[in-house]
């Protein structure tokens, strides 16, 4: 029997309420553009970003329901839909587009730094390719196969929306994340008062160990749990505990490239284990996860192949479309005009650096990577689908085609990464978007006018994100210790790599050995990798978040998922809070005001750093007040 039959939705077929209204796109418009600067202030710090459509979802019934009184499931969905699109464009983004920046701060290329209007383009392009490329796969995957493909973060989010509609609701939780985390963020990065970071150097072994004292990053620790932390902690572990010793030890008299005009003992004398960290381990990082990368493509394979041909031999059996208000998608001439259309602005217009060649690889690659994408998600969800590989076998693709074809040197680099940006911009926005249409399934969404939510999204996130990278990389500038930007410092590597670049290929090997070991004993090779490219304070800091949560799924045998999803809702409110504080602090460094508010040279450093560890166990026990001691004083009641 037909699985669309058999299915039910919460809001039946025959019954319209409001959905697609002014209030629902006003609110989900503001969230997308808060959702997108926080995580991609979020990505270009850690590397990774989290789902908004939970938070989104929570903060949407807390306005409609609690404070306007009106009572639309369907209505707070689509603002969840339109929310959660500025996160997966941040992602897409922020993974690639930085590296033009990069280039741009090395004198030898002998360029500026992109244009608003072309980073704008390209998020918007990608972001309307991702979603146009979904709209004929939704009946496949999302209707035909309801009963296999799970979609973990749609069913999630429905079944949180649920809950709302009976009565119940945490958008206070996510309130009180972003609150408390605007504050300390404040106390640590704008005042200064506090340290941001405690580190510890051992004598004559040259390790470095410390931790971050950030709210996002315990944050990411906690959503992500103690498993992914470990494994990030351990490749700091690896990174500044054994590698950095052993340069340090063999090298001390040497003057190795990439470092130059001094030797690595004078290097680590004027900037202690971070100065090896930025010449030398950042690209052993950059091989692990460029090997790490490639992996996860490679165990995708088989998935990937059966995805594609099942979705479109589903696509061919469809058949009539249904006259339901459940089943109606956006026009599909509509939709493949669009695509055309956009194609030929990719290739016309002069503000985006790629040529017919490089159209044709996005639509071809687009499409291909979109289907992979919105089948994926379904199965192991939008937190383990390999978008990052599927970035990496563009870019190395496109690289080699633009050389074989004459577009080489810098012109064809930054040809290569506009194409990177918008197939991943593509894949990123294809899964959220077959992760909002299941949502939308299974409350009885109108599908068309969550399409239209989903294009609504990535418009406002593509206006946002310009000026939020524009701003970031004004006030602190990517691929330093305060915004790392990983995935684009290694799309920017391995594109100069293709392109016949100076490149310490010895390094990046080496960090690509590593990568293959971890893979052979088990360890999931990404966040191990991850974990080797950035600073051990950092994941150090994720790993506490990671241990909480442990505590608390250990520790707490009543209400167990309620104290854990509170803790999630508290966490994502937390990471949104600090993002949206970080891009506010960001602008008053632009205009100076930062040094006004500064109030580090009045605290020594001894107290500062104690006052760094007393604030980090003030943020683990706001924590703890709304996740395991909320409970118990509802319990008490």
């Amino acid at each position: 029997m037909d699985n669309k039959n058999e299915f039910k939705p919460y809001i039946p077929a025959e019954k319209v309420t409001a959905e697609l209204t002014v209030t629902s796109i006003i609110m989900g418009v503001l969230l997308a553009v808060v959702f997108g600067a926080a995580n991609a202030y979020l990505g270009l710090r850690v590397g990774m970003t989290v789902s908004a459509s939970i938070p989104a979802a929570v903060i949407a019934m807390g306005v409609i329901r609690i404070i306007m009184r009106r009572n639309s499931i369907l209505e707070s969905n689509i603002v969840q839909t339109i929310g959660s699109a500025g996160e997966s464009l941040a992602a897409g983004a922020i993974f690639t587009l930085p590296a033009l920046f990069l280039w741009a701060a090395e004198e030898k290329w002998n360029i500026s730094d992109p244009n608003l209007l072309e980073i704008t383009l390209i998020a918007l392009i990608g972001g309307l390719l991702g979603v146009f490329f979904m709209v004929p796969l939704r009946n496949a995957l999302i209707v035909k196969e309801h009963a296999t493909l799970p979609y973990p973060e749609g069913k999630a989010c429905a079944e949180v929306l649920l809950a709302g509609e009976k009565g119940g609701t945490s958008a206070s939780t996510v309130f009180a994340g972003m609150g408390f985390a605007a504050l300390f963020k404040f106390i640590i990065d704008g005042l200064k008062v506090v340290a941001g970071e405690v580190s510890y150097t051992i004598k004559g072994f040259k390790g470095t160990i410390g931790t971050q004292i950030y709210p996002a990053v315990m944050s990411v620790g906690y959503i992500c749990g103690a498993r992914i932390s470990s494994y990030m902690f351990a490749g700091g572990i690896l990174s500044w505990m054994v590698l950095i010793p052993l340069i340090v030890l063999f090298g001390e008299n040497s003057i190795l490239y990439p470092g130059v005009d001094q030797t690595i003992g004078e290097m680590f004398a004027e900037g202690g284990a971070g100065a090896i960290w930025s010449s030398y381990i950042r690209y052993i990082g950059a091989g692990a996860l460029a090997a790490g990368g490639i992996i996860s493509l490679i165990k995708s394979l088989p998935l990937i192949v059966t995805t594609f041909t099942g979705a479109l031999k589903s696509m061919s059996k469809s058949g009539t479309v249904s006259n339901e208000r459940t089943a109606k998608d956006m026009n599909m001439k509509v939709v493949l005009i669009a695509i055309l259309v956009l194609t030929i602005l990719i290739w016309l217009i002069p503000a985006i650096p790629v040529n017919l060649i490089g159209a044709l690889i996005i639509v071809v690659f687009g499409f291909f990577f979109a289907t992979v994408s919105s089948r994926m998600v379904g199965i192991v969800g939008s937190s383990n689908n390999p978008v990052s590989g599927m970035a990496i076998a563009t870019l190395l693709i496109a690289t080699l085609i633009l050389k074989f074809t004459g577009a080489d040197g810098i012109d064809g680099m930054c040809s290569a990464i506009a194409i990177g940006s918008i197939i991943c911009i593509v894949s990123a926005i294809a899964g959220d978007t077959s992760q909002d249409l299941k949502t939308g399934y299974i409350l009885g969404a109108t599908p068309k006018k969550q399409q239209y939510g989903e294009l609504i999204g990535v418009v406002a996130a593509a206006l946002a994100i310009g000026g939020t990278l524009y701003l970031l990389n004004e006030a602190w500038g990517f691929g330093g210790k305060e915004l790392a930007a990983p995935q684009a410092t290694l799309m920017k590597l391995i594109v100069e790599g293709v392109m016949g670049g100076n490149m310490p290929w010895a390094l990046v090997f080496t960090g690509a050995a590593i990568a293959v070991v971890v893979e052979l004993i088990g360890i999931p090779v990404l966040p191990f990798a991850i974990g080797i490219y950035l600073p051990v304070q950092l994941n150090a800091c994720i790993m506490v978040g990671g241990i909480v949560r442990l505590a608390l799924d250990k520790l707490c045998k009543k209400n167990k998922e309620a104290v854990v999803n509170d803790g999630i809702l508290f966490s994502s409110g937390m990471i949104a809070g600090e993002g949206l504080v970080g891009i506010a602090l960001a602008l008053l460094a632009v205009f100076g005001v930062d040094k006004v508010i500064d109030l580090s040279k009045y605290v020594p450093a001894t107290v500062s750093n104690l006052g760094g560890i007393a604030l980090f166990a003030v943020i683990i026990l706001t924590l703890l007040k709304f996740t395991v001691w909320k409970k118990r004083v509802n319990e008490n009641e």
